[in-house]
């Protein structure tokens, strides 16, 4: 079969559902499909199955978050793979990896299959996350990654919604739903790779390792990004099941409503993002999310109710629907070339913090949970004090508040 390669201008002459645009709308409306529906079994499943505790999840996601740690090594895949066909294998992996959980119930298997399907997601949200930089206007671009989202979001929603309606309705089996949701995201994946030409960016990327001074607020940015998402992502839903004692079709409906809110707010969000810049978009999430941990530890120092954690719950995912400006942010400093190892750059940092926070967290879990949720707290407030160093028009040469006079952009 020949290659064919397209450039973006040349692509705008295909029927638009063969577009580098519907392509990127396509994969985030595959990837959720399995990565979504493994998260709402998982704290169900690896009870179940293998009876764990808050240091068994703890070690879990340590271990699903080394490959993520491991996204510099996307630099080295690009030179023996376009990107295009790299995210999609990973993709690929991804449901592949997802489809046969539930085939290994013990403490070991479910580490191992956990590595496979986070490799599958880490290079895939890596090489993404670029080709979205690289094929998206960046005067579009706040808008354009909020639909983006919302598609997510859409798909999560559709999953979740099954879910809810069949699980105990038709008393489903962790083995069928993996197999299902896994297998839907595979052959989206084997569609992707076929029925869609490659797209060449206007830009040819570096395939070496970048790491440039003028984007250490971008890196700083990133290290407390990854490090707070982790307590939310271990911890929070862990809390509904081992605290409240959810059930997998309950934890799915909490899924539900998130993603139903995010179709709606997401679009929105990108508006705002465009007209009021990333800096208040950023200040405005990392404010929300203070308040939304110190709550979370309220509920185990004050013994505040279920309806107060799953209002909190929704809450949180909306605030992190704003998570997006920190992508625009850096298109707009970064030079074209640079997008690709630096997605893979600022993944690896993203997930520093993710490889041994989980393990540890896991174990003052256990003596306290609400102590958790305070230091994810403080990591929120440090997380608004370094947006408040984004200049209100962020460019190539205006970085932070502390460019020098002459570089700084007047409006």
């Amino acid at each position: 079969m020949r290659l064919q390669i397209l450039t973006l201008d040349q692509a705008r002459a295909l029927p638009f559902w063969r577009r580098p645009i519907f392509l990127l709308m396509l994969m985030a409306a595959g990837m959720p499909v399995a990565f979504f529906t493994w998260s709402a079994l998982l704290n169900n499943f690896v009870i179940d199955a293998a009876g764990f505790t808050g240091v068994e999840i703890g070690w879990l996601h340590t271990v699903r978050e080394i490959p993520g740690f491991l996204a510099i090594g996307v630099i080295a895949l690009l030179m023996l793979f376009r990107e295009q066909v790299l995210g999609i294998v990973a993709l690929g992996l991804l449901g592949a990896a997802t489809a046969v959980t539930a085939w290994f119930p013990s403490f070991g298997g479910i580490l191992t299959i956990t590595m496979l399907s986070s490799i599958g997601f880490h290079y895939f949200e890596t090489v993404n996350q670029s080709l979205q930089l690289q094929w998206i206007d960046k005067k579009r671009a706040p808008q354009m990654l909020g639909w983006i989202m919302a598609i997510s979001s859409a798909a999560g929603l559709v999953s979740y919604g099954l879910l809810v309606l069949t699980w105990k309705t038709f008393d489903l089996s962790y083995n069928l739903v993996y197999m299902l949701a896994g297998g839907t995201t595979l052959a989206v994946a084997i569609f992707c790779f076929f029925a869609y030409p490659q797209f060449e960016s206007p830009e040819p990327q570096l395939k070496q390792f970048v790491l440039r001074r003028r984007y250490w607020l971008y890196y700083a940015l990133q290290f407390m990004s990854g490090a707070r998402r982790q307590i939310f992502t271990v911890f929070a839903a862990f809390m509904m099941v081992e605290r409240f004692g959810f059930e997998v079709h309950e934890i799915t409906a909490l899924f539900l409503i998130n993603y139903a809110a995010n179709i709606f707010f997401a679009p929105l969000m990108g508006k705002a993002v465009a007209k009021w810049g990333e800096r208040r978009a950023l200040a405005f999430e990392y404010v929300g999310l203070v308040g939304v941990f110190l709550a979370y530890g309220g509920i185990y120092y004050f013994g505040w109710g279920v309806v107060l954690a799953a209002v909190l719950y929704v809450l949180d995912h909306m605030f992190f629907a704003l998570a997006f400006a920190l992508k625009t942010y850096f298109q707009k400093i970064a030079d074209p070339q640079d997008i690709a190892p630096t997605a893979a750059v600022a993944f690896t940092i993203n997930h520093i913090a993710a490889v041994f926070l989980p393990a540890l967290l896991g174990y003052l879990w256990v003596v306290s949970p609400g102590a958790v949720f305070g230091l994810a707290a403080g990591m929120a407030a440090v997380s608004l004090m370094l947006a408040l160093l984004i200049p209100r028009h962020p460019e190539k040469g205006n970085e932070t508040v502390f460019a020098p006079p002459l570089r700084q952009v007047v409006r």
